[in-house]
């Protein structure tokens, strides 16, 4: 593994053009935000196609004959029925069973691609590996540019020999874009379909030139951090780090439905489950009585009693809300719950909700 900020994404100068200032992420240089608008941008996410640089997140290669076996020790879905162009959304717990990564685990011909973020994946995975007939290599030669929105596969559709109608979610096929290797899933973090493009570090400034070119008069634009922040939050997907970290079982943050059913015996497994009914928090959304975003860390009262926190917040102009997911106690874990924040020797209301706040029966992503 690299050491952090180190890490330095083949579009690096391309963001250093449009205005970012290479904030770091996960040990990577990364554009949280742009000259343009995050709004404007998280416009072109919703009615175009946003272009994010995803190439902070962590690549493994995983193979050799016990690489299904060490995958599926380390991950809580079960591996072993996927075919190869499937992909697969779960996590990776500790010894302790609380969630120490989140990752998408991609099937191809001859190995498995590991896509993590900011937890301990790489660690445990070699844990697991020791002793075993498998090889374990980090690529960060392999870069992730995520094209988000409605218009994204007319984007791609002449650029590609794939029939992209055909290519299911999460699904993903070894292909040629602009007559570059890629490698093109159809996943995302936006709640919105799209698709992320795994192609070399040599390849992917061109690529990026090709998609705004290709793009240019269906209104793409390169999206920063801060307009997926909006997206995802919409959309109530989890950031490692924030919404979930290692002292949090999958049931506080609504992720045991990744633990697959009659899989047993990974590692976490025995304790996560010992500790199933012990959780003592739940991971929700709020609508914020305010006109811009909250901070995060803001602690949350009912009653005057403190009873959760603020974790990703963000300030939707889309949906013209003050929006948050943070953790309740689960007495007070119902919607229509209201709640006083306290930022700033502020009291701010707030009322609990369902979330994901965009889309809830998630047609965009699965169409």
């Amino acid at each position: 593994m690299t050491e952090e900020n180190t890490r330095t994404s083949a579009l690096a100068e391309k963001h250093k053009i449009l205005g970012s200032g290479l904030e770091d992420w996960n040990g990577m240089g990364t554009a949280w935000t742009y000259n343009t608008d995050p709004d404007k941008e998280h416009d072109a996410i919703r009615e175009s196609a946003g272009m994010i640089d995803m190439s902070g997140l962590k690549k493994i290669r995983i193979s050799g004959k016990d690489a299904l076996d060490v995958l599926n020790y380390s991950f809580s879905r079960e591996l072993s029925n996927l075919q190869v162009g499937n992909s697969s959304y779960g996590i990776v717990l500790n010894d302790k069973g609380l969630v120490a990564d989140d990752a998408i685990v991609y099937v191809n011909e001859n190995e498995f691609i590991f896509v993590h973020g900011s937890g301990e994946s790489m660690e445990l995975i070699q844990e697991s590996a020791k002793g075993k007939d498998v090889s374990v290599h980090f690529d960060d030669n392999l870069h992730d540019i995520s094209l988000q929105g409605p218009k994204a596969q007319e984007i791609l559709n002449n650029n590609t020999p794939i029939d992209l109608e055909a290519l299911k979610y999460f699904n993903h096929t070894e292909t040629e874009l602009f007559g570059r290797a890629c490698m093109l899933s159809r996943t995302g973090y936006s709640g919105e379909k799209g698709y992320e493009l795994f192609v070399l570090g040599k390849d992917a400034p061109s690529i990026w030139d090709s998609l705004l070119e290709e793009g240019s008069q269906l209104g793409i634009m390169p999206a920063s951090f801060t307009a997926l922040d909006k997206a995802r939050i919409e959309a109530g997907l989890l950031f490692y780090g924030y919404d979930m970290t290692n002292e949090h079982s999958p049931w506080e943050v609504n992720l045991q439905w990744t633990m697959s059913k009659n899989k047993t015996g990974y590692r976490g497994y025995d304790s996560a489950m010992n500790i199933k009914d012990k959780a003592s928090f739940k991971n929700v959304g709020f609508t914020i009585n305010h006109n811009e975003a909250l901070a995060g860390g803001e602690e949350i009262f009912v009653n005057n009693e403190k009873v959760g926190i603020i974790n990703s917040p963000c300030f939707s102009n889309r949906m013209n809300k003050s929006l948050a997911l943070g953790h309740i106690n689960l007495e007070n874990a119902k919607p229509d719950t209201k709640v006083t924040v306290k930022s700033n020797d502020k009291e701010i209301e707030a009322i609990l909700c369902d979330i994901p706040f965009y889309d809830p029966s998630k047609t965009k992503t699965h169409s």
